[in-house]
């Protein structure tokens, strides 16, 4: 099986908690978020209106979430695609050449060959041969709490904004909002006014808001430097590349499949560009299971904090 996960369940109000991870094999690249412009219409699903308030309709007492008895934990492995995922990961591969690896790499991404001594032991890094590739990126302002987005997996809209997620580094607590979902769909309606994905709270600001290229321009004003990456300000064009990248999955992370809601959201370690990652995302999508991503895409100083937690970076499946 090609997995390895690491399970943490911290306290956040409401939800929070479970890191995965997977994979460093990424190519590197020299790449640079720019230029700017946002335009495209809908979203999915129609009603009235939007604006903010969040519903609390919660009254907790304190619960503790223990592993089943004789539970033993995974041991880490050498990455490696377990034979009968091999078909899920290629299919899942597939948005890398629609969306031209878009949400693969932090914003300012620049990557050079320096020798094995410029970096030090302990610090995460490519090896290519007897030299190490040196990883470096820009990003802006860090949020406070969580970015909140409501969001599936088999909506194009819901990728464009993912893929903003991935370039600015930022930490998401993701609400996932499948088909016939019984929890998150009715709680965008209460918030909004309407079931149309994807749907974003800043706890930090009180903004709220519909409409993918709307977030899209509102993250990277406050969190980025204020311009959209090329591959998300064609408008009709990204929307739809972002709809063909989803071929490879036939529908998956759609429907909701019954499940039980944890105490706590799941923490995943994460970036919309990996493959591995996608065929994670898909399940916690269709359980319905609210989860913090940790984005770490190419470039990300996260990547070292998950190295120095797991002794090596791999990141979902």
């Amino acid at each position: 099986m090609a997995v390895a996960g690491i399970l943490n369940i911290p306290k956040l109000p409401l939800f929070s908690s479970l890191p995965l991870r997977k994979q460093s094999r990424q190519l590197s690249i020299s790449i640079k978020a720019s230029n700017s412009q946002t335009s495209t219409k809908e979203e999915e699903n129609p009603s009235f209106s939007s604006s903010s308030s969040s519903s609390s309709t919660t009254t907790t007492t304190a619960t503790t979430f223990a592993p089943p008895p004789n539970f033993k934990p995974p041991e880490p492995k050498r990455f490696a695609i377990r034979p009968d995922k091999t078909w899920d990961i290629v299919g899942a591969s597939l948005a890398l050449f629609f969306r031209l690896g878009t949400g693969v790499f932090v914003s300012g991404y620049s990557a050079s060959l320096v020798s094995e001594k410029e970096i030090p032991p302990g610090q995460y890094s490519l090896e290519l041969g007897g030299s190490k590739v040196k990883e470096t990126s820009k990003i802006g302002p860090r949020p406070e709490k969580p970015i909140e987005i409501y969001e599936f997996e088999g909506c194009p809209f819901c990728r464009k904004v993912r893929e903003i997620v991935a370039v600015l580094d930022i930490d998401v607590l993701f609400y996932p909002c499948p088909k016939n979902g019984p929890n998150f769909r009715p709680k965008v309606a209460q918030m909004g006014g309407k079931q149309q994905f994807p749907y974003m709270v800043d706890p930090n600001t009180g903004v709220a808001m519909y409409e993918s290229d709307d977030i899209i321009k509102y993250l990277v004003e406050k969190y980025g430097d204020g311009s959209v990456p090329f591959m998300l300000s064609l408008g009709l064009l990204t929307t739809l590349t972002a709809g063909f990248a989803m071929i490879g999955r036939m529908g998956r992370g759609n429907s909701y499949t019954l499940s039980k809601l944890p105490p706590k959201p799941l923490e995943i370690w994460s970036y919309e560009g990996s493959p591995f990652c996608k065929i994670v995302r898909e399940v916690l999508v269709e359980l319905e299971l609210p989860h913090i991503q940790r984005s770490c895409a190419r470039g990300s100083p996260k990547r070292q904090i998950l190295y120095e937690k797991a002794g090596h970076f791999q990141v979902s499946l």
